[in-house]
């Protein structure tokens, strides 16, 4: 399995043939190739994190799952689509997800509600990964450390609009995840981070910070 990173809180998750994203507003990827897609998961309805995810569904046939409203949403605009609501889990060809708790706000680009944020957890290929979306730090974590022990947790650390640098530290010790990778930073001015900070902060509590190059893929 290869995980690549694609600038803000984008991910490519690519397993055996499936081609997976989350979050794909790609303004730090201008040249990633959208074919072949196979499906797509949407944290919530922000413009910065639903991104191109319509246009893509509609042109690979490729399945976004979100919360309802979002998946109401993106259905109504052309999308193939199956909604979710936390707590709920679905079996894919290639693993399970989970969605679970975030603490933000979510409208569409119309400024209309966009359901409940969330996080997803995946388990695929003997690893179980959180990608937490846009959130604070909040006691929902522990729960996910308790129920589905990521061994690795995708946080965002850039402030402003969701938790910072020393908050995602202390979010890396309640979820009990090794591996931490960063997201949601340097996109913007106002969430524009010291990225070194956070590695030495990690890596003093023990843990193993994983600073990804957009667009560089690493094996997991």
């Amino acid at each position: 399995m290869k995980l690549t990173y694609l600038g803000h809180s984008a991910f490519e998750i690519f397993t055996k043939d499936q081609k997976i994203l989350i979050d794909p507003f790609l303004v730090k990827s201008p040249n990633y190739d959208i074919n072949d897609v196979t499906n797509i998961f949407v944290t919530h309805a922000h413009s910065d994190h639903l991104g191109s995810a319509i246009e893509i569904s509609r042109k690979n046939k490729a399945k976004i799952t979100a919360i309802f409203e979002l998946a109401n949403y993106c259905s109504s605009k052309g999308a193939i689509t199956t909604g979710i609501n936390l707590g709920g889990k679905i079996s894919y060809l290639w693993g399970k997800v989970s969605a679970v708790p975030a603490f933000h706000s979510s409208s569409t680009p119309e400024g209309f509600y966009g359901g409940c944020p969330c996080g997803f957890i995946f388990e695929i290929e003997n690893h179980v990964i959180y990608h937490a979306g846009d959130t604070c730090l909040n006691q929902e974590m522990k729960t996910v450390c308790e129920l589905y022990k990521p061994d690795i947790s995708i946080l965002p650390v850039g402030g402003y609009f969701t938790m910072d640098i020393d908050e995602a530290v202390k979010a890396s010790e309640w979820l009990g995840s090794n591996t931490i990778i960063p997201m949601h930073y340097n996109t913007f001015d106002l969430i524009s981070v010291n990225i070194n900070s956070f590695k030495e902060k990690l890596e003093k509590i023990g843990k193993t910070p994983l600073i990804l190059d957009i667009g560089a893929p690493v094996e997991l």
